[in-house]
């Protein structure tokens, strides 16, 4: 069975907080705590082991390899954009003309591709970045909303612990009140009591005397 935890600590009504010493006895009693504490159990022994390679790709597994060897990044290449002619030793060899023909040709193509993505993006880029960010703020607006209602959430209850501990100091410092008071008057009992039985023990020897000057 679990044992509970009674916290009797009233945060709102208890005093003294900020007195010399106090800070640091706590920070103390939480340092000897610390030490006598021996965790027996793994609590994240349930989940796997953590593959912090799971989303990487081989360019980024060099990239990285690259940045921890701290090497230079390569320039980028334009080979692929030339447009070579060929060799010297085969300036007549129809084969050779035709792949750099191919080459120029697909050059093109790219160089086609890249103009159409361009317009594309010129006719329909503005509106679908403006629906993005519609949806980014949309995202916004709810996140700030469950922000408000988390904070009202904590304001509410921390108001009712303040309220309640309230309550609770008014009917301390009235039981604190009354202890005293009845301490007091038991202390007043007291001495009443002493002074009595010191006066009884006074007249009862006067009383022996009396009788004994009379026998």
């Amino acid at each position: 069975m679990t044992q509970e935890v009674l916290v009797d600590a009233l945060p709102y009504i208890d005093t003294g907080y900020d007195e010399p010493g106090v800070r640091e006895a706590a920070l103390a009693m939480v340092e000897d705590e610390k030490k006598r504490y021996r965790p027996t159990k793994n609590y994240l022994e349930h989940l796997s082991n953590l593959n912090l390679a799971t989303f990487e790709t081989e360019l980024m597994r060099v990239e990285m390899e690259r940045v921890a060897a701290r090497q230079p990044m390569d320039n980028l290449s334009m080979k692929r954009y030339e447009l070579p002619p060929p060799p010297p030793g085969k300036m007549t060899d129809v084969a050779a003309w035709s792949e750099c023909v191919d080459n120029s040709m697909a050059q093109l193509e790219h160089q086609a591709t890249r103009i159409m993505n361009l317009e594309l993006m010129s006719d329909y880029g503005g509106e679908a970045w403006k629906s993005y960010n519609e949806v980014l703020q949309k995202m916004l607006s709810q996140t700030q909303k469950q922000l408000q209602q988390l904070k009202k959430e904590i304001q509410e209850l921390n108001w009712s612990r303040k309220s309640l501990q309230t309550n609770a100091g008014n009917e301390l410092r009235h039981l604190e009140s009354s202890w005293v008071s009845l301490v007091s008057r038991n202390y007043e009992i007291e001495q009443a009591c002493v002074m009595l039985e010191a006066e009884i023990t006074k007249l009862e020897k006067e009383k022996d005397n009396i009788n004994t000057s009379e026998s």
